[in-house]
């Protein structure tokens, strides 16, 4: 069971980024699969989820209308679509999954990827 995240990359800030999870060993549809992120010297902090049925979570309110996700059954893979970044959207950026879209993501590593790197500049 892996998950493995890509498209991290460096943007200049109102740019468009789009970020990949894929997995492999299991079917990303049969799980809620989310995002969070970790700066440097930050706590982690959850980006947003989309459920099996396909409703989304926004963990913090500073990216409604900027991030949005979308699902790719048939890929088996999710996207996170980051619209207009900030250079305070600089993090690595992790795909979970969980058994629903909750308070918070899960503390267990397994249910993570390793994470790709976004930087953003002014």
């Amino acid at each position: 069971v892996q998950i493995v995240e890509s498209g991290g990359d460096s943007v200049q800030a109102g740019g468009s980024l789009r970020l990949s999870c894929a997995a492999s060993g299991f079917t990303l549809a049969d799980f809620a699969i989310g995002w969070f992120r970790q700066a440097p010297g930050k706590e982690r902090e959850g980006v947003l989820c989309i459920s099996t049925r396909g409703d989304i979570t926004y963990y913090t309110d500073s990216m409604k209308g900027r991030f949005a996700i979308s699902r790719d059954n048939a890929k088996n893979t999710v996207s996170l679509l980051m619209n207009n970044p900030k250079p305070e959207d600089t993090a690595v950026y992790y795909c979970f999954r969980d058994y629903g879209c909750y308070a918070e993501p899960p503390d267990m590593e397994e249910y993570w990827g390793k994470g790709t790197l976004v930087t953003v500049s002014s």
